[in-house]
């Protein structure tokens, strides 16, 4: 995947074609907020990559490459939203546009470390719980910043 767009396009179809059996373009438009010509020529574009099978007016499926991706994509947007919810936050479009913002940049080591601590707060809520109240301390107490110093 070369570009968040593209991981974008291949996360929806994933998610599409999960839960409602089949993804037909005018669906990804409406899901990423975009024209269907805009998706019917990303769509031509993953086809030519090999990661689905496109036919003109009959719709799509993914190849076991694209779905392979697709699941590792939603898998990986899903869990950066529970992180976000387990640390508080209770928004969901705010939840959706943060994991927007970072889910095509954080790397695999940052996952996985996010993904140990989830498990972690799993396994030991009542430890979790500490670390959740410790955070709204730090939050409520935290002092002003002090003024940024500037050289003469």
């Amino acid at each position: 995947m070369a570009s968040p767009s593209r991981e974008d396009y291949l996360e929806a179809i994933w998610i599409l074609t999960r839960d409602r059996g089949a993804a037909r373009v005018s669906d990804i438009a409406a899901r990423l907020h975009l024209s269907v010509a805009s998706a019917s020529k990303m769509v031509r574009r993953l086809d030519q990559d090999g990661l689905l099978k496109y036919e003109r007016y009959r719709g799509l499926t993914l190849t076991a490459l694209g779905e392979g991706r697709g699941r590792s994509l939603a898998a990986r947007h899903e869990m950066l939203e529970r992180f976000l919810q387990q640390l508080g936050l209770r928004d969901p479009a705010r939840i959706h546009d943060i994991v927007e913002g970072i889910e095509h940049f954080i790397d695999g080591e940052a996952l996985s470390a996010i993904e140990a601590l989830l498990d972690l707060a799993d396994r030991d809520p009542a430890w979790w719980e500490r670390f959740v109240a410790h955070q709204r301390q730090r939050a409520g107490t935290r002092p002003a910043s002090p003024p940024m110093q500037t050289d003469p």
